[in-house]
């Protein structure tokens, strides 16, 4: 028990948040509940810890008890060669990382055949000791020749000595002082060097910065150790670090060489040496390449996670018509129509960009958006989408009322068009034809169709797949079931694929609520779940929050106010002067206002933290939180890359987050790019600081290069910009 007060206490200082909310975190997840549930109904006790603290404290409370798994591994493994010594001991306790205790357990693993181990079967340990430890008076051939041995293979002096260093020099590699040492100092003098190897492999020149470069390995940012790591695997280019290794050699000297002027000492010398260049750096550079790599591949998961997250929670044009465009050249566009629910009313094909008339395009265009009064029409940003985009503005034109169009990233539509979801949503559709339905629907409520689609194949990541794969999933997935949880799930309209995110519900439970929903028709009820196969109360208790009824018996039931309240709820109405009838008026606003949430709180026995997002819940029982975001910016006409200029205004969306700079797209074929240093006036530690997935910004042309298609923009203000 305190062990694990210590080790709580030690967590609670590496992440600033209080050992008794850790303490709860844990004991709650130890429970079976889920990260969103926590988050939301369980405040009080965690107070009010939101889903990334939450997931940062499991994280880490895995890895340490990982840490005193190993500790005891380690301890046992050393006790049964009967060589654990109190030091020893009180080391392997006391580590706070995996790779210390690696550091100490070295010397007593079993080790495959070295050339030290082959030296001690030959009987040459005592010499290497007597080497370490040999007065400078004394005769080194003398030693050596008594360990001559024709049965052992120990020919001459000369290979007894060999044997001796090749001892010593693993004796000096296994030391975990000593590789600490070194690995520190690696680290902060170190530089990490890249050489191009096969330049002919990189015929856009992608990787030509890295041909002939070096940075300290203790500056080297993220995305740069991805690039470099990318071209190696590519045999494009050379990477290695090179420490400051006249400096570790004379430190390695002075720790190991007694005498060091001594003749006796040359031959310890020429061991450390060997050590150091044979062993230890190959060894450390590894150790060192591996840990920039997963810092580098744990801030792209950060970036990949943050973009996705903004993406799925980009504000939904609710209750609107809209008409999805595939674009394509020679297959020709493909047009679906659906409802202000998302229903699939009508599917066309034209061919506006492969006849020399496209007069017919036209006519089927524009009779499609007049027959079902369509309000929007969303473009994919495929192939042809900006000569589509030219060809619907025109069209646009000529219908006698307001039409508005834009472009929808697509990255993802194929992927979901293909698959198993889309066969069994639509399965007398062809692929592109699908794809126009998801383009249209991304437009009225993004997260929606969003998690139909592999995280992955969403188009917002940096380096994506150059990261562990495993690590990102459960990233992006944590993402995914936090943003449908953030939003709340309507049950009755739901698919399986929105369902199976919402906390404590599986793939399996998700498809019987759909069954269900098909065979007896709309829940009524959030009680009706129950009754679920596979969907226990342990189940019901994590899900049932974040489930909606928009029009059932219980009005409690469309708000965000878990069952486990109801009772308490009801008091406070009945206190109010109202029923369950009233949610959502002006009247019972303005009734529960009278009283402070502190007051309330009080009254009902109910949590501060629980009983604000009660009364928010009253007062405002639909809200989504995705309404308070900018809403995608909507067209008229098009603009051209010719058209801009340098300090041109324009509006635009942010379309990527890199760690350089953020990708806007102001209407034109290609992305804009506002380098980090052009975001805002000041130091930005990273673009995320300062910009989103999907917010609207004003920006100012200062660059265009329209023959590599290139557009640099910044963020700073004329005034800021010459100030």
């Amino acid at each position: 028990m305190d062990q694990r007060k210590e080790q709580i206490g030690r967590l609670s200082k590496e992440i600033s948040i209080s050992a008794p909310q850790i303490e709860k975190v844990i004991q709650l997840l130890d429970e079976g509940n889920t990260v969103p549930f926590i988050a939301r109904y369980r405040k009080e006790m965690t107070g009010a810890l939101d889903e990334v603290q939450i997931k940062d404290i499991a994280d880490k409370w895995d890895y340490l008890l990982n840490l005193e798994n190993r500790k005891e591994e380690v301890l046992r493994l050393i006790e049964e060669q009967g060589k654990l010594t109190d030091e020893l001991k009180t080391s392997i306790t006391a580590a706070a990382k995996l790779q210390t205790i690696e550091d100490l357990y070295r010397p007593f693993r079993q080790k495959r055949s070295t050339r030290a181990t082959k030296a001690k079967e030959k009987g040459l340990e005592p010499l290497a000791e007597w080497l370490l430890h040999a007065s400078p008076e004394e005769n080194i051939k003398e030693k050596a020749a008594e360990f001559i041995s024709e049965e052992k293979g120990v020919e001459s002096a000369a290979d007894a000595i060999a044997g001796a260093q090749d001892i010593i020099a693993e004796m000096i590699a296994d030391d975990a002082k000593i590789r600490e040492y070194i690995r520190n100092q690696t680290m902060r003098n170190g530089k990490i060097i890249s050489k191009v190897k096969k330049q002919e492999l990189d015929e856009k020149g992608v990787f030509e910065m890295y041909y002939d470069y070096e940075e300290p390995v203790s500056k080297i940012v993220p995305h740069r150790i991805l690039a470099l790591n990318r071209g190696e695997k590519e045999e494009i280019l050379r990477v290695s670090i090179q420490p400051d290794q006249e400096q570790i050699l004379a430190e390695l000297k002075r720790k190991r060489i007694k005498y060091p002027n001594a003749q006796i000492s040359i031959e310890v010398e020429a061991a450390v040496e060997d050590s150091y260049k044979r062993l230890i750096h190959p060894s450390i550079e590894r150790e060192i390449r591996n840990e920039l790599t997963e810092k580098a591949e744990n801030q792209a998961i950060h970036i990949f996670s943050e973009n996705l997250k903004n993406l799925l929670l980009q504000a939904p044009l609710k209750g609107k018509k809209v008409l999805g465009v595939d674009p394509a050249y020679r297959t020709g566009c493909k047009l679906a129509v659906v409802d202000e629910t998302g229903k699939m009313l009508h599917i066309a094909v034209i061919y506006p960009h492969t006849t020399s008339d496209p007069s017919k395009a036209a006519a089927i265009f524009r009779k499609v958006v007049q027959d079902f009064d369509i309000e929007l029409v969303a473009i994919g940003n495929g192939t042809a989408s900006r000569e589509t985009e030219q060809f619907v503005a025109e069209q646009l034109k000529q219908v006698d009322r307001e039409v508005y169009y834009l472009i929808v990233n697509e990255a993802g539509a194929s992927v979901y068009s293909a698959s198993d979801v889309a066969r069994e949503e639509f399965p007398d559709l062809q692929v592109e034809e699908r794809s126009a339905v998801s383009i249209a629907r991304r437009l009225q409520d993004p997260l929606a169709e969003l998690v139909k689609i592999d995280p992955k194949s969403v188009g917002v990541g940096q380096y994506q797949h150059d990261v562990s794969q495993k690590k990102l999933n459960e990233s992006l997935t944590f993402v995914v079931e936090t943003a449908v949880n953030k939003v709340g799930v309507n049950v009755n309209t739901a698919s399986p694929s929105l369902l199976q995110y919402v906390a404590g519900l599986s793939k399996t439970v998700a498809q019987n609520i759909v069954k269900a929903r098909d065979e007896a028709g709309k829940f009524e009820s959030r009680t009706q779940l129950k009754k679920i196969p596979r969907l226990g109360a342990k189940t019901y208790e994590q899900c049932i929050g974040f489930l909606r009824i928009a029009e059932g018996k219980n009005p409690l039931d469309r708000t965000a106010i878990h069952p486990e309240n109801y009772k308490d709820v009801e008091k406070m109405l009945d206190s109010a002067g109202f029923t369950k009838k009233a949610i959502g008026s002006d009247e019972l606003k303005e009734a529960i206002i009278q009283k402070t949430p502190e007051q309330w709180a009080e009254e009902t026995n109910i949590g501060i933290h629980t009983m604000r997002d009660i009364i928010e819940a009253l007062i405002r029982p639909g809200r989504d939180p995705r309404d308070e975001l900018d809403k995608p910016l909507l067209k008229q006409d098009v603009l051209k890359m010719e058209d801009l200029s340098p300090g041109m205004e324009l509006q635009g969306t942010v379309r990527n987050v890199v760690d350089f700079g953020a990708f806007v797209d102001i209407g034109v074929k290609q992305d804009g790019l506002v380098h980090i240093s052009k975001l805002k006036k000041g130091f930005v530690k990273h673009p995320l600081d300062v910009v989103a997935l999907g917010d609207v910004v004003t920006v100012w042309i200062e660059q265009v290069d329209v023959k590599k298609g290139r557009i640099a923009l910044t963020m700073l203000q004329p005034k800021d910009q010459t100030s």
